[in-house]
């Protein structure tokens, strides 16, 4: 059985949006100023160590249009990996072994736990993590929190009725300023 793994980079106010340049946000583009080796390293190894991808048609439109150009380990790795995108727009995906989610995309990823081995990775796709979230689908995030405060802009976690309650299982320092923390979500 497969666990879902919800990874964003994370401004230290708890913004999500327009980390890596989207257009139509006055911040985009702030993960940039931080990128160094152990942040691509920490990335490449996260990527490396799941079997598939999941991820809403925004991000898949971002990632369509950038990761086919990438070439070596990493991009060798995203562009082969099964992708999962949850789009009820999304109809004919061109990027390599991308497979539409049909139907009530909860129930189909409900059906992906069970039917693959390895974790699956959710980056960025912060609508697709929300709503994960509130079908109780999700067993892991990684915050990559930067230090940076952007004072406006989606934040991860939407408004919700009902508290998750989360366990630490790691944290590392990167050592441009930015800290990942891992949680598990305790079930119940």
């Amino acid at each position: 059985m497969g666990r879902i793994i919800v990874s964003e980079f994370v401004s230290l106010d708890g913004v999500v949006e327009a980390p890596g340049g989207e257009p139509n946000y006055r911040h985009t583009g702030w993960v940039a100023r931080f990128q160094d080796e152990a942040q691509i390293d920490w990335k490449m190894r996260e990527v490396m160590a799941h079997e598939a991808l999941l991820i809403g048609r925004v991000t898949y439109e971002s990632f369509a249009g950038a990761w086919p150009n990438f070439k070596g380990p990493f991009g060798d790795k995203m562009n082969a990996m099964p992708k999962y995108v949850a789009s009820t727009t999304l109809k004919d995906p061109a990027w390599n072994n991308t497979h539409v989610l049909q139907g009530d995309a909860m129930a189909a990823v409900a059906k992906l736990k069970q039917e693959l081995r390895g974790d699956i990775l959710v980056h960025g796709s912060i609508t697709l993590a929300n709503a994960l979230k509130k079908h109780g689908l999700v067993d892991e995030y990684r915050m990559m929190i930067f230090p940076i405060i952007l004072g406006s802009g989606r934040r991860m976690f939407d408004e919700t009725e009902d508290a998750v309650t989360l366990a630490l299982i790691g944290t590392e320092s990167l050592g441009n300023g930015t800290a990942v923390l891992s949680y598990r979500v305790a079930r119940s």
